[in-house]
């Protein structure tokens, strides 16, 4: 009797110690997408593009070139009409001159042109769509053919303008990856 007692009194002061020791596994928590904003909102804007860009840093050794595209500034309320041209037959500005996509598209041109090594990023998102894909279209127009491998485009937008996209980016040797800002 007594060597029944004794194991169960170190079998009680034992397997605390040994429930203890062990080490549990760290649960590891899927965080839910930040959702695409649907305003201007730069801080919404920033979260959105660094919750991206921390899902496709696979690979990727720098950090990322991000080209948040500005939408196009509403026409001044004295603007003329969009199909009014001058009296000598050339069609007259309808919208307001936009430095911010102007200086954003001259930086994404240089970047690009300079050269973008492997194992980089560059995002191209923005509330327009197409004025988007207008921006990525025009930075790749120069670029030649398959002097961006390693390289990982993102293109944030609409599907209807991703095929556009893609046949600008592809022929440099970049990775091309779409992203549907409907979702």
């Amino acid at each position: 009797m007594k060597s029944i007692t004794r194991a169960m009194l170190i079998a009680c002061l034992v397997l605390p110690v040994i429930a203890c020791s062990k080490e549990e596994e760290p649960q590891q928590v899927e965080v839910a997408p930040v959702a695409v904003p649907t305003t201007e909102d730069k801080t919404a804007w920033n979260a959105y593009l660094n919750d991206v860009a921390g899902r496709h840093m696979e690979g990727v050794n720098n950090s990322p070139y991000v080209y948040l595209v500005p939408p196009a500034p509403a026409p001044a309320a004295d603007a003329p009409p969009a199909d009014t041209t001058t009296a000598d037959g050339d069609p007259t500005m309808s919208t307001p001159v936009d430095g911010a996509y102007e200086r954003l598209l001259e930086k994404a041109q240089q970047d690009v042109a300079r050269g973008i090594t492997r194992g980089n990023l560059l995002i191209f998102a923005g509330l327009d769509s197409a004025r988007t894909a207008n921006l990525v279209v025009a930075s790749f127009a120069e670029v030649g053919a398959g002097t961006m491998n390693g390289v990982r485009v993102l293109f944030i937008g609409s599907a209807a303008d991703s095929e556009r996209v893609k046949a600008a980016v592809e022929p440099t040797g970049s990775e091309y990856v779409f992203i549907d800002n409907a979702a």
